[in-house]
């Protein structure tokens, strides 16, 4: 825990370390230099001691940090549940681009297993198990709280189905208005706006850059 209040900017760093530790763990790293973990999440390690600071006495000069006490410890600060199950629901273009990328695994869990209306999608791709949306309440992880939406027809009803499954959180990719119960978060992701921001940004900077 914490010893002392933790500023904005290093709270947003935390998660970032936490990638990274898991990743040196997962290949065998037991202990890990301030100016070694630097070079794997671009921070100078000036900025990681001081960061590292306001969770306590975490390593000694020239000895380094304990990799798995830093990862409880960051678990504990962040309070999520970094084995987090997440399923997958559509199986389409966009779904097997996530279930390829599938680096959640290093930050707040994995994709566990896929779910497609289209039966013949069924089988593994990219090391994930796709089910036919058929036995999505049979195939469900026990304790997945996270559905990820990238489907485009029967949305309500899947939804209904995911909730009564016990999801309480939904990434929606799907542009469709669904409604859900209280107690369910839905976090929707629109890229087309995301781009159109961007363009808007763009062409503020470049007014004021010509203006100048």
């Amino acid at each position: 825990m914490a010893t002392k209040k933790v500023p904005k900017a290093t709270l947003q760093r935390y998660p970032l370390y936490l990638k990274a530790l898991r990743r040196l763990k997962k290949n065998g790293v037991q202990r890990i230099m301030s100016k070694e973990l630097s070079t794997f999440v671009d921070i100078e390690s000036t900025t990681i001691r001081r960061d590292f600071s306001f969770l306590g006495n975490l390593g000694k000069q020239g000895y380094g940090y304990d990799v798995d006490r830093l990862i409880e410890i960051f678990n504990a600060e962040l309070g999520v549940d970094f084995d987090e199950k997440i399923i997958l629901v559509g199986a389409g273009n966009l779904g097997r681009a996530l279930m390829n990328y599938n680096k959640w695994d290093h930050v707040v869990g994995e994709i566990a297993c896929a779910f497609d209306m289209d039966e013949t999608k069924a089988g593994v791709q990219f090391g994930v198990q796709i089910y036919p949306m058929t036995q999505l309440e049979e195939k469900i992880p026990e304790g997945c709280h996270i559905a990820i939406l990238t489907i485009s027809h029967m949305i309500q009803e899947t939804v209904d189905r995911l909730v009564a499954c016990g999801i309480t959180g939904l990434v929606d990719f799907t542009h469709e208005h669904f409604l859900v119960p209280k107690g369910v978060a839905v976090k929707v992701v629109d890229v087309v706006s995301s781009i159109q921001e961007l363009v808007f940004i763009t062409n503020s900077m470049d007014t004021k850059a010509k203006k100048q």
